[in-house]
């Protein structure tokens, strides 16, 4: 059944007050989400924080059987964080790693995934080496495929980077990598709520992921899927106690939503707007877009000659238009390996229609002026 954007852009508020095309940094809520935390807050204020949660006790358990529905796993292989970082860390620090292993990721690698890559080297003794891109700029197969051999402990992917609008081929590396033997870890930040997601099709020993972002859910909320047999089963344990419930009822009431679309129709409206802005910035003087794949999105980055990054998105922003900056100095595999600077990140979503592109196009057109 097609989208009804109209209808969702009513149950979205902010799409009354401001062009929003920062969803890969957060996405705005729709009504159910913004009622689900609001509603939990105002029943705090009003019986007491433990009694609220005693009484929102069962859908806050329902929580994780949303999440799960979401990753195509089961209720007791996730974990709930407060960001994709922090369960990007427990992922890791659940893994058995021995001195002298290696550890393989790709150029698009999160720069705070990367840090936590090289903090388990550190502690464990293993190696870390990077994967090249292939040809299209996505993580290459056949690198890969010669790469892992029995020293390889892990192999960690960033499905879709925050630098650009590629998707990489995480199925395909899954397959791989089961093949070799080797643990996976899949950073799915970018990618849960925009495109479909299978922990089982992946093949992957642990996923971490992001409510803020795609899934449309409240900033400070996150997950952590770890396969059932895999040695990192109990990351549940490392839950933090004291949470925010109302953030928490927020996640399940996103990933609820998310549920009820059709992600194959919400992806395909994502990838089509985003491919759509990319051949309209491309069509302006001055202006480049640096997207890599043949595989993209939802995310386009481009630059303005003459005009750094900051400027360009604080230009949009007095215009009513939200954006982000792309900072390579973050970026080291990245963008400084391609000798780009700071790029501006505009993000596409589902809710977002044409005459917000022509918003932008016309916006960037004058900027570039």
């Amino acid at each position: 059944m097609p989208l009804d954007v109209a209808a969702l852009r009513a149950e979205t508020p902010g799409c009354a007050t401001v062009t929003h095309l920062n969803n890969a940094g957060a996405s705005l809520a729709p009504q159910p989400v913004l009622d689900a935390v609001v509603g939990h807050l105002h029943r705090e204020a009003t019986i007491g924080g433990y009694e609220a949660a005693e009484e929102a006790a069962d859908r806050l358990a329902g929580t994780y059987a949303s999440v799960a529905a979401l990753l195509g796993a089961t209720a007791d292989e996730v974990a709930l964080t407060d960001s994709c970082t922090r369960g990007y860390q427990l992922a890791l620090g659940a893994l058995d790693v021995r001195p002298g292993a290696r550890v393989l990721t790709a150029r698009s690698e999160y720069p705070d995934g990367l840090d936590a890559l090289r903090a388990l080297c550190a502690r464990t003794g293993a190696r870390l080496e990077v994967v090249e891109d292939d040809a299209t700029g996505a993580v290459d197969l056949e690198a890969l495929e010669r790469s892992l051999d029995t020293d390889v402990a892990l192999v960690a992917l960033t499905w879709v980077p925050t630098s650009g609008g590629l998707v990489n081929p995480a199925a395909e590396v899954g397959r791989l990598t089961r093949e070799a033997g080797a643990a996976y870890v899949v950073d799915a930040c970018q990618a849960v709520g925009q495109l479909p997601v299978d922990v089982r099709e992946l093949g992957c020993d642990a996923l971490v992921g992001t409510g803020r972002k795609w899934l449309r859910a409240p900033r400070g909320t996150g997950f952590l899927f770890v396969r059932r047999d895999s040695s990192g089963s109990q990351a549940r344990d490392a839950e933090l106690w004291e949470r925010s419930a109302a953030l928490q009822l927020g996640l399940a009431a996103a990933a609820d939503y998310a549920l009820a679309l059709d992600v194959r129709e919400t992806w395909a409206r994502v990838a089509a707007l985003g491919e759509q802005l990319r051949i309209r910035l491309t069509e302006l003087p001055g202006v480049q877009v640096h997207d890599k794949g043949e595989v993209r999105g939802g995310i386009v980055t481009f630059s303005v000659t003459g005009l750094a990054a900051g400027e360009v998105r604080l230009r949009l922003r007095e215009d009513g238009i939200n954006t982000s900056v792309v900072h390579s100095a973050t970026s080291e595999l990245d963008l400084q390996h391609r000798g780009l600077p700071d790029l501006v990140r505009a993000s596409v979503h589902y809710y977002n229609d044409v005459d917000e592109l022509d918003r932008l196009v016309a916006a960037v057109a004058q900027c570039a002026n």
